[in-house]
């Protein structure tokens, strides 16, 4: 378990997160946010399902990234913010579940790359999991735009 973040800083990253849109699309929730920790989760949705059935790569990496992401982001000072520079996903086992939940570490931490580690898991109603995904993924640390590009929607 990574440490705490102080009140302030927990909240701006919550903050950030509430502003993606694909995230709210997708019904991702941030459950959990620590030091070089952060865990997402969002429930199936047939909207986001390939030709089987299963829930599509697509959205699998969105939320895995983010999660590398927010773990990422949360070892910056507040004066930063981050971009995923590469990542690289391994499926091992379709996308099948109620919810899926996405937790991600930060295996190093520098004054500009992060490099990270994420881990998907199915969910079922009996509360078992199953492990769907692996993610490794690079982070560059980058100042804030002074004005979004593209205003979010929403």
């Amino acid at each position: 378990m990574s440490r705490p973040l102080p009140a302030a800083e927990e909240q701006r990253l919550r903050a950030s997160f509430l502003r993606q849109a694909m995230l709210a699309t997708l019904g991702a929730e941030l459950v959990e946010i620590g030091h070089g920790h952060a865990v997402l989760e969002m429930p199936s949705d047939p909207r986001f399902t390939q030709q089987f059935g299963y829930t599509h790569a697509g959205a699998v990496t969105t939320l895995v990234d983010t999660a590398c992401g927010y773990a990422a982001l949360s070892t910056m000072g507040a004066d930063r913010e981050v971009l995923t520079v590469d990542f690289t996903a391994n499926f091992v086992a379709p996308a099948a579940g109620a919810r899926f939940r996405a937790t991600a570490t930060v295996l190093r931490a520098g004054r500009t790359i992060v490099v990270t580690r994420g881990d998907v898991h199915a969910l079922d109603d009996a509360g078992g999991e199953k492990l769907v995904a692996a993610m490794q993924a690079t982070m560059m640390a980058v100042a804030p735009p002074p004005t979004p590009p593209v205003e979010p929607v929403g």
